[in-house]
């Protein structure tokens, strides 16, 4: 069974607070692939991109991601990244995915100096910035449903989501 909802977004979207929430009020699992892929590494996120480069993250996040979706059916978070790579963009066709979109003020805020995340070096506001212009147009373009989370705590953006699965919106209202 695939997994009931897959989040997209950025950093800063709030896909693992958002997809722990989701997953408790559902009663089903969450899992991160950025923890599987850190899990099966045995080092960090961050220290795959220093000693192996983000082309090997890259390759071992669209292996994770395939299996992800193949063997979990509960609440699924990909990294800000995953949806860059065409064959997980394939995967991702047919599922139920809810982009998170967050704005720039917002993510800035919530990522602050950006520890532990590896594309955030130097100017931190540039960068976010940088890849929301590049990636906004590839998350809705995977969406089933956008939920903007600017401003808003967890609990409404978890809200929308749980109702949108009882009644899902025409996907030109939402997405």
């Amino acid at each position: 069974m695939p997994p009931k909802v897959i989040l997209v977004g950025p950093m800063g979207a709030g896909k693992s607070t958002v997809g722990q929430r989701l997953a408790h009020r559902l009663g089903v699992t969450f899992r991160d692939t950025d923890a599987d892929i850190a899990h099966l590494a045995g080092k960090s996120v961050q220290d795959i991109f220093v000693e192996d480069g983000e082309s090997a993250f890259r390759a071992m996040e669209r292996d994770a991601v395939a299996s992800a979706i193949s063997d979990h059916d509960g609440i699924l978070s990909l990294g800000g990244g995953a949806i860059l790579d065409p064959a997980t963009r394939e995967h991702l066709d047919g599922q139920t995915v809810v982009f998170l979109n967050v704005g720039l003020a917002d993510a800035v805020k919530r990522v602050g100096l950006g520890h532990g995340r590896p594309l955030l070096v130097g100017n931190v506001r540039a960068t976010i910035k940088k890849l929301l212009d590049e990636r906004a147009p590839i998350y809705n373009a995977v969406a089933t449903y956008v939920v903007e989370t600017d401003g808003r705590d967890t609990g409404s953006v978890v809200a929308e989501i749980e109702a949108l699965l009882v009644d899902p919106a025409p996907k030109g209202d939402n997405a």
